[in-house]
């Protein structure tokens, strides 16, 4: 593969300024990894079938350089823009490397490149506190939520709040169920160092019929694509902690609520999880805007991979066929 490739940060292009028209050769996607696991090799299978090519790139790899043609260096890529960018994951690091890394995504939109998903939306799920902020000024069910920086703040709240049933304390970056904790008295906070300085807490809201459950619903294009329900002994019920995937037939309210949930934070594509509360009305705990897939992929006989290729390739093919990106 080429050494280095140029994508734009200073004035907006499009594609065409930097490439050949998509319809003269095959769209190459960059897909953003931090490693070439299951969920890589199953989304270049699934390009590949649509006559695309996929790029691997990490972003670590890649940087600006206001002097070039498009003022960024990607690996992978020669003297032209990507047609599209999936991202599948952010890979962890400092704040100044994740800062980074996230403008360079904000230069690619920049430019009048698909980025799927873009910076904006990657930044609010990310931070669990604008998530819950946003999905509460839009109108949508959500735990009531509480993030601050001060331990003797954070204890008064638990003081305040607990009275009325637990609290989750969760990390304000974590994903994958990590982290998670239980919170009953005052005493049940870490010391901040623990939790990076940040308390981000919800109203627990899980309700124990032989064990937990919720929903994880995946959205693509403003779509259901496919959903399961997360069954557990324990009330983290992630994939990654235990929990056991069953296949799911939802109804249409819940439908429509992963997909109000995921319009909220601009996310084209994500996983979004709902939980019956205890007076029986769906809620949605959190979106996802780079969700794994392979726990879900093991329920359903829709090829999930091959859904997020499709939608993108439209997108593509929108784009051209104005002249632009889509």
């Amino acid at each position: 593969m080429p050494a280095a490739s140029m994508w734009g940060c200073l004035m907006p292009l499009s594609p065409s300024a930097l490439a050949p028209e998509a319809s003269r050769r095959k769209p190459a996607i960059a897909l953003v990894i931090d490693r070439p696991d299951w969920h890589a090799r199953q989304l270049a299978r699934a390009f590949a079938a649509r006559g695309a090519t996929t790029i691997p790139v990490r972003l670590e790899a890649c940087g600006f350089d206001t002097r070039s043609r498009s003022g960024l260096v990607i690996p992978g890529f020669a003297e032209r823009l990507p047609d599209a960018v999936l991202v599948r994951c952010v890979s962890g690091g400092s704040f100044q490397a994740v800062t980074l890394r996230l403008g360079l995504l904000h230069a690619l939109g920049a430019n009048g490149v698909i980025v799927m998903n873009p910076a904006p939306a990657i930044e609010r799920c990310v931070d669990k506190s604008m998530t819950s902020f946003l999905l509460a000024r839009a109108g949508i069910p959500t735990p009531d939520t509480w993030a601050m920086e001060s331990r003797t703040a954070a204890g008064a709240l638990v003081r305040r709040e607990a009275r009325e049933g637990p609290l989750v304390l969760k990390p304000l970056f974590g994903s994958q169920g990590r982290g998670l904790r239980l919170v009953r008295t005052e005493d049940d906070l870490p010391d901040p160092s623990a939790m990076t300085g940040v308390y981000y807490l919800q109203r627990f809201v899980g309700v124990e019929r032989d064990g937990f459950r919720d929903f994880r619903l995946l959205i693509s294009n403003g779509q259901v694509v496919t959903a399961m329900v997360r069954h557990a002994a324990h009330w983290i019920t992630n994939i990654k902690q235990g929990g056991r995937p069953i296949a799911a037939v939802v109804d249409a309210p819940i439908r429509q609520l992963a997909i109000a949930a995921a319009h909220a934070v601009g996310a084209n594509f994500a996983g979004v999880d709902i939980v019956y509360d205890g007076d029986g009305h769906p809620t949605v705990l959190e979106v996802n805007s780079m969700p794994a897939w392979s726990g879900l992929q093991r329920v359903t006989k829709i090829n999930i991979a091959t859904v997020l290729a499709a939608d993108l390739c439209a997108a593509i093919a929108r784009g051209a066929a104005h002249g632009g990106p889509g």
